[in-house]
C-alpha cells in the first residue's frame, strides 16, 4: 500500500499533468479549488487518473467531499485498505 507522501506526490503529478500547477505546491493542507485553482473539469481528470493510478474507485458523490489534497489522500488511503 502506497503511504500518505506516495500518494500525495502521485497525485501531485497528477495535477500538474492535468492543470498546469507545480507539483511542489500540491501539499496536503492545500484547497484544490481555492489554493490550486482547479476547476470542476479539471477536478474530474483528477478524479479519472487517481482511480487509474492508484487503483481505487472515487464515487461521483464523494469527489465534492474532497476539498484539499489531504481529503484526497486520506480518501485514496481509506480505499486502498479497503
Amino acid at each position: 500500500m502506497a503511504s500518505t507522501e506516495e500518494i500525495r506526490s502521485g497525485l501531485a503529478d497528477i495535477v500538474n499533468e492535468v492543470a498546469g500547477i507545480p507539483a511542489d505546491d500540491v501539499q496536503l493542507d492545500k484547497s484544490f479549488t481555492d489554493d490550486l485553482d482547479v476547476d470542476s473539469l479539471s477536478m474530474v481528470e483528477v478524479v479519472v487518473a487517481a482511480e487509474e493510478q492508484f487503483g481505487v474507485k472515487i464515487p461521483d458523490d464523494e469527489v465534492k467531499n474532497l476539498k484539499t489534497v489531504g481529503d484526497a489522500v486520506a480518501f485514496i488511503e481509506n480505499a486502498s485498505a479497503a
